[in-house]
């Protein structure tokens, strides 16, 4: 019994020795250490919150991490990730970001502020210059960016059946004339409004695509609750091929619209020239470039535009089928071939591809000719130049590249209805797939919030609308887990002609649902409804819409007391043959704005039957009435696409379209 304790001992040495030696062999420096495109130079890490550092290395391996004092270290996990926390840093900067395992990656220029995602549509993707159009005084405004502590970060276009880690972008780069021109517009004015008045750099991520609607950028598990979209969601599991066969049979809103088109072109003797004839002489016609838009060309049109093109058939394709592919088209096509039609497709996003039976093929010239109607914005053959081709599989194909011919018809697009959604054709338009391309592989990147712009797409599905844009916002909270985060957004601004007589419109009902998301906590809205254009889709005043969501930030989310909103409807009650409407946010008072006479009124009795009413200011208060209504029931004010409206309060910020029906 006397030798047991020297025995213990050596045992407990042996034991220390040998889990010493494990451990050491453990904390082997990782081999290949990855990281995502958000740690570059030039990034902007969010102040006050703690920052989490991730990526990729061999599994087993250990990643040091180092920033302004702090180290912190993580085993690389068997599936090859690794990430670390460290401490809240309040703003400031430059600092140097190393992440070292057996090499060392040095990530400099990093500054710590105040970090905002910014996405949607085109009215986000718009850039301050871009080639497809420019803000208000945008050589100016480029001229001056010259604001080197805020960063700029685009994620590249992406779209995923499936949610993603990984994503493509350039990098941060500091704002500066040669970096602020291809950035969002709306983005880049909110946060030099942030940088200017918070003193804190900025970091803005912008993830948009021009076209898309609210359903792609919400992830699959919060879709699954609305009914509508759980067969959509297994349809991912569909190829392109088959999704394309299954939403060519449009359902009716579709066909209408088509059907419509059709008429109108028929009625204005667009098809009565003869253009599409085989054998037309087209000489005469002036030129422009294929694949191009016509903004592009400094052709400045909306409307129908035909294009020509001849071709010669090689001597060995006869007695083949061929395909014509043209790309996509803005906006809606009618494609002939030698006279005969082969195809008609109306949505942007939609690749033409045609085929051609040998039947039509003729010695010689071949024709191909497009009727393309334009309904605003950019319009032309605009795709890829590898995807403008003729031919067969087993031969090499004719790119139709060049010189097209083009003659424009006298034809005002606006006569035509909003065109609907196209579900499913457009790829970037399933449900779910910006999300797992564009939105999480950013998370868990620490953020103060968000900024939205977009609904048009959604416009004809406006009251499904109200489910479906909380479900987003809800969803990016729940997934970047930092709680109810600011979600700020824009409301749809006026476009499109405007009515002569009160109207029910698909934009005022999109107005109301986006309203509707302010039942959220910590939301905040920038009312536009002032600043659109009836011709054009993206207004070129972007300067105010990123003035109004940034005064949203400072009031909502910095604590400042400023006016953020202009008024917003409160309560009605009707005073015999007169209503009487209260509001919120008057600050100052309620004015009227470049009149003398309040308008954008309308009122109803019982029949629903709305007609333009007199208003007026009373106090804080609008007084609404119709001698020819004398027991009305319901107001509505700024309803309709494009409205004509004045009432503002004294911080000179516009009155949110209502209504206090819910017919």
């Amino acid at each position: 019994m006397k030798n047991m304790k020297p025995i213990m001992q050596e045992l407990f040495l042996a034991l220390l020795f040998f889990t010493l030696l494990s451990a050491c062999k453990q904390a082997e420096p990782a081999k290949n250490i990855t990281l995502t495109p958000l740690f570059t130079n030039n990034m902007v890490l969010q102040q006050k919150q703690d920052i989490v550092i991730w990526g990729t290395a061999e599994a087993g391996g250990e990643v040091l991490v180092s920033l302004n004092r702090q180290q912190a270290k993580a085993m690389v996990m068997d599936n090859g990730l690794w990430n670390v926390k460290l401490k809240p840093i309040v703003a400031g900067g430059p600092y140097e970001l190393t992440i070292s395992g057996e090499d060392t990656i040095r990530i400099s220029n990093v500054m710590v502020g105040e970090v905002w995602i910014c996405s949607g549509q085109s009215n986000m993707e718009m850039a301050v210059e871009a080639e497809w159009g420019k803000i208000d005084n945008s050589k100016e405004e480029v001229a001056n960016a010259n604001y080197p502590n805020i960063r700029l970060f685009m994620v590249d276009k992406a779209m995923a059946n499936t949610p993603q880690d990984n994503f493509t972008s350039s990098g941060w780069k500091e704002c500066s004339p040669k970096t602020i021109s291809e950035f969002s517009a709306v983005a880049y004015l909110f946060g030099r409004k942030l940088h200017k008045d918070l003193n804190v750099p900025i970091g803005l991520i912008e993830t948009a695509w021009g076209g898309t609607v609210v359903e792609a950028w919400t992830n699959a598990n919060s879709l699954k609750n609305i009914n509508e979209f759980v067969d959509e969601i297994d349809d991912l599991k569909l190829n392109q091929q088959e999704r394309i066969e299954k939403e060519i049979t449009y359902n009716n809103p579709q066909k209408a619209w088509i059907g419509e088109v059709n008429e109108k072109l028929s009625d204005a003797g667009i098809f009565a020239h003869g253009y599409n004839k085989y054998g037309y002489n087209s000489e005469n016609w002036k030129t422009l470039e294929v694949p191009k838009t016509w903004e592009d060309q400094d052709i400045k049109f909306d409307g129908v535009m035909w294009v020509k093109k001849d071709i010669t058939i090689p001597e060995e394709w006869k007695g083949k089928d061929l395909t014509l592919n043209l790309g996509p088209i803005n906006d809606f096509d009618i494609t002939w071939f030698n006279g005969e039609l082969v195809g008609s497709k109306p949505g942007v996003g939609m690749f033409r591809t045609y085929n051609i039976p040998k039947e039509l093929l003729k010695d010689g010239k071949n024709e191909i000719t497009v009727l393309i109607l334009d309904i605003g914005n950019n319009g032309g053959i605009y795709g890829e130049p590898e995807n403008i081709t003729i031919g067969y599989s087993e031969v090499k194909p004719i790119s139709l590249v060049g010189k097209w011919k083009y003659k424009m018809e006298n034809f005002d697009p606006s006569i035509l209805s909003h065109p609907p959604n196209w579900p499913g054709v457009s790829q970037q338009n399933r449900p779910t797939v910006l999300y797992n391309g564009m939105i999480k592989p950013l998370l868990p990147y620490g953020i103060r919030g968000a900024i939205w712009y977009q609904g048009e797409s959604n416009a004809d599905r406006a009251v499904q609308y109200r489910k479906l844009f909380k479900t987003l916002i809800t969803n990016w909270r729940e997934v970047w887990g930092q709680g109810d985060f600011p979600f700020l957004f824009v409301q749809l601004a006026n476009f499109m002609p405007a009515q002569s007589e009160p109207s029910d419109e698909p934009w005022a009902h999109l107005r109301e649902a986006q309203t509707m998301a302010l039942e959220l906590p910590n939301t905040g809205m920038a009312v536009t409804i002032d600043i659109g254009d009836a011709r054009d889709i993206h207004p070129t005043n972007k300067q105010d819409v990123g003035k109004r969501l940034a005064l949203n930030a400072l009031a909502k989310v910095y604590g400042q007391d400023i006016p953020y909103s202009g008024p917003m409807y409160k309560t009605m009650k009707i005073e015999e043959s007169k209503i009487r409407i209260q509001f919120t946010h008057i600050n100052k008072g309620l004015k009227i704005n470049g009149s003398n006479q309040l308008k954008g009124f309308a009122i109803a009795g019982a029949d629903k039957k709305f007609v333009w009413a007199e208003a007026k200011i009373e106090g804080d208060e609008v007084v609404v009435w119709n001698s020819k209504v004398q027991n009305p029931v319901a107001i509505r004010y700024a309803w309709a696409n494009n409205p004509i409206c004045n009432l503002y309060n004294g911080a000179e910020l516009p009155a949110s379209p209502f209504r206090t029906d819910d017919w």
